[in-house]
């Protein structure tokens, strides 16, 4: 009798051990080192910059699902919806799922096609992303982003 209880006592916590989430791993995106806002690309970036005035005008923002790009002619940021990120030998590559179709403003809107906006890459759903330094990286094959891009600081 007493070998039973035990039995199935070692069983009921190895259940609850093995259905608790701590017992459960996170795996972590593979552009997590990502993560954050970069300033540079479209410009040299500055040498010395608070992270006030770093974060007051991010160029490129990487979150888990969006990448957000500010562009020169657009007070609102351009946002890519991430549909893989794949981890490269020099850092990653993004796919991007396609844009919906932009509805019409009004009955003379005369818009012929859908313009895709990338990175300026040679296909605008595809982003690669060179890892340079720690808080350094570079986007090879965009001439829109000719000019290295670096992590704003936290504080």
């Amino acid at each position: 009798m007493r070998r039973t209880a035990r039995l199935i006592a070692t069983l009921a916590v190895t259940a609850l051990f093995a259905a608790s989430p701590a017992g459960a791993q996170t795996a972590t995106p593979p552009h997590a080192w990502l993560f954050g806002a970069w300033i540079g690309g479209l410009f040299p970036p500055p040498s010395a910059l608070s992270a006030r005035e770093c974060l007051a005008q991010p160029i490129v923002i990487f979150t888990r699902d969006i990448v957000m790009r500010a562009t020169l002619t657009d007070q609102l940021y351009t946002q890519r919806l991430v549909e893989t990120a794949r981890a490269t030998g020099s850092g990653v590559e993004f796919r991007f799922a396609r844009s919906l179709p932009i509805a019409p403003t009004s009955p003379f809107d005369q818009r012929q096609r859908q313009i895709e906006i990338g990175f300026g890459c040679e296909n605008p759903d595809v982003l690669h992303v060179q890892r340079l330094s720690e808080n350094e990286i570079r986007f090879p094959g965009c001439p829109e982003f000719p000019f290295p891009l670096v992590r704003c600081p936290a504080r």
